[in-house]
């Protein structure tokens, strides 16, 4: 059954929320910190000799009591998945396969989750749980308790037929506005869903992972718009540009296990926190805004690109987040402190807010490479543990990068890879709290 909720917040609602400035502090304003990485991934090629592989989006999975065997999953869209140890290197290639289904496609996998504990045929499983654009659905991959020394970490167990997510039918899916950025939410256990964004709209939707005859499907879709127009504090109403037919999409999403807030960055907008379950009280509210945003544009259909109106205008946006906003995820301190982190794509910077109260934000960070490795350059993905992994012991964080330029990179070629970062690093750098004890993380308790 899909249950559609409507809009969560009126105009004038949202309006309301973006008179008050973007809470900050000195540290927010200042020139982005610098950290470094040596280890990357193997790169990645977008196009027929490299099996049309384009990294997109990570997740840690952490091994429970060896924490050498944790492996990164990460998603290739047309390239299926890859599967990388604590030394990024590869230790499984998975391509992207027809859904089990009647109707079905080679896939496209755009976002990945994980999913702790779930009982799948009278058993506890951690999942892999992986947005199928071409498919309009979501794919399941049991892990294996070996992790990084397993022959097959990942093996594929999602149900037959399962209900596309955001369109009625085949003929609707192929229009591409399918299922695109993804997180996990586990409240209690014995229950998890799936939170995923739809491409080229507002809409969020959620659902319940189930059992289905010793494989897993999902059931009860909920659909929710997020606002996609804006009521400016000088009277004018702000719509984001996009091409014709396209409205202001959400792409990187993140839960709060403890909490059940849901962090969702709107690419040309900013980033938003609402509460789960989706319904009547999920009020969303503006946390930080994009630098552009009120800027007024036009989309110009022989350059496909838009442009201001004014190009001296100011606009009301914040000081951390260039357009595109993408990844989001959450580092778990003790009770709810933490931080919330965010790709700022359009610098090639992370942006830092608190995990509690009202998400103040921290700074930002840029991630430079050293040893042959390049620097991080337009960030989609980002997945971060607090949990030591590997040689990571104060927790590690993933990112995508595109293009890879490293020296052995081929640049005529659509590169793109992932970089591991110390998530130690980054506290002493940006003077952050790093709290490694496995409860903060409810999935990990």
């Amino acid at each position: 059954m899909t249950h559609t909720l409507g809009a969560v917040a009126t105009v004038a609602a949202v309006a309301a929320a973006l008179l008050a400035p973007v809470q900050v502090n000195a540290a927010a304003i200042a020139r982005p910190a610098v950290v470094t990485t040596d280890n990357e991934t193997p790169v990645l090629y977008d196009d027929r000799a490299g099996g049309n592989a384009s990294g997109d989006d990570p997740a840690i999975w952490v091994h429970p009591a060896d924490s050498r065997k944790s492996v990164v999953i990460v998603t290739a869209k047309e390239g299926g998945l890859r599967v990388y140890d604590m030394g990024s290197r590869q230790v499984q290639s998975l391509p992207a396969t027809e859904a089990p289904r009647g109707d079905a496609v080679a896939g496209r996998y755009n976002n990945v989750d994980i999913a702790y504990g779930l009982r799948l045929a009278g058993r506890r499983v951690d999942v892999a749980v992986v947005s199928d654009r071409y498919n309009d659905q979501l794919r399941f991959f049991v892990i294996d308790p070996a992790g990084a020394s397993a022959r097959t970490p990942l093996t594929e167990v999602t149900a037959a037929d399962q209900t596309f997510l955001f369109n009625p039918d085949r003929q609707a899916v192929e229009q591409e506005q399918t299922a695109y950025g993804l997180a996990v939410w586990q409240p209690r256990p014995g229950e998890t869903y799936g939170v995923v964004t739809q491409e080229g709209t507002t809409t969020i939707a959620t659902v319940r992972i189930v059992d289905i005859d010793g494989k897993l499907g999902y059931t009860d879709i909920r659909h929710l718009a997020m606002p996609s127009h804006f009521r400016l504090p000088d009277g004018t109403t702000w719509v984001p540009c996009e091409e014709p037919g396209v409205l202001p999409q959400l792409e990187g999403v993140a839960v709060d296990q403890a909490s059940g807030v849901l962090y969702a960055a709107q690419e040309d907008v900013g980033l938003w926190r609402l509460h789960l379950p989706l319904g009547p009280r999920s009020r969303p509210t503006l946390i930080d805004r994009v630098t552009d945003f009120g800027i007024h544009d036009v989309y110009d259909t022989e350059t496909e690109e838009c442009e201001p109106v004014d190009p001296n205008a100011k606009g009301y946006g914040g000081n951390l987040l260039t357009a595109d906003a993408e990844g989001v995820d959450i580092y778990y301190g003790r009770g709810s402190t933490g931080y919330v982190l965010v790709s700022s794509q359009g610098d090639d910077t992370f942006a830092v807010y608190q995990r509690h109260g009202t998400n103040r934000a921290v700074g930002s960070f840029r991630v430079a490479g050293v040893g042959g490795v390049d620097d991080i350059n337009g960030s989609d993905g980002l997945a971060v543990t607090n949990r030591p992994v590997g040689m990571y012991r104060q927790g590690l964080l993933v990112t995508h990068d595109e293009p890879d330029t490293g020296p052995d990179v081929d640049r005529q070629r659509d590169a793109t890879n992932f970089s591991y970062i110390s998530f130690g690093d980054i506290a002493r750098t940006m003077k952050l709290t790093v709290d490694t004890r496995p409860g903060n993380d409810p999935r990990l308790r």
